[in-house]
């Protein structure tokens, strides 16, 4: 019997190793871009994400599979964009609209709040007490005024969740975040919004 060559028994351990590395990778990353938690842990989870197509290429150059090299390859390179665009160009975008909410703050001029940061941010009530998360805004074209936010709270992952639709009169916008004005158990006395039917107006939705 002939027994496996130096050569072959690292290529065996550096392929064993990289088994266990690509699917762990694999699920870290795809945790941390599934969590919308902000450019910078996307980015980074598109850094987690490369390490493991690499893991993934190594196992297919370990274990002579061709068809697992190419499609590993060219997700690297699908990585590769996704960091530049979400630790680069994305990151870039969130730092500025941090630096000038908090120049605002500082300054005599209105405070500023970055709209990019509207969806997924978290509503608090004046006792502190959590609203919902804002899942969209409503501009108007005429005047380019908020119309209103929309709102989820309740459920879990969008299921069982309730929207809700608060007016600009209703909410104080701080270098801190959002606040209800009106206390969270009001807000869930008021008619729920169709999922896909949303009103022209609050009003029109509004007893």
């Amino acid at each position: 019997m002939r027994l496996p060559s130096q050569q072959g028994r690292v290529k065996m351990d550096i392929g064993s190793i990289a088994g266990w590395v690509a699917p762990i990778a694999t699920m870290l990353a795809a945790m941390m871009t599934a969590a919308n938690l902000g450019a910078r842990v996307t980015g980074w989870g598109f850094v987690v994400f490369s390490i493991g197509s690499v893991a993934w290429t190594i196992v297919a150059l370990a274990t002579d599979q061709s068809n697992l090299l190419w499609t590993n390859g060219f997700l690297t390179l699908v990585n590769m964009v996704g960091i530049w665009r979400w630790l680069g160009r994305q990151a870039r975008y969130e730092e500025g609209g941090h630096a000038a909410k908090t120049k605002s703050a500082r300054e005599p001029v209105p405070t500023l709040y970055p709209m990019g940061a509207l969806a997924g941010a978290t509503i608090t009530d004046p006792n502190g007490e959590t609203v919902g998360t804002i899942v969209e805004g409503m501009m108007r074209c005429t005047d380019s005024g908020l119309a209103y936010l929309v709102v989820s709270e309740g459920g879990i992952g969008g299921l069982g969740e309730r929207l809700h639709a608060i007016k600009p009169a209703e909410l104080r916008f701080t270098a801190d975040g959002v606040t209800s004005l009106i206390p969270a158990n009001s807000l869930r006395t008021r008619p729920t919004l169709a999922r896909k039917d949303w009103p022209a107006t609050v009003q029109q939705q509004q007893p």
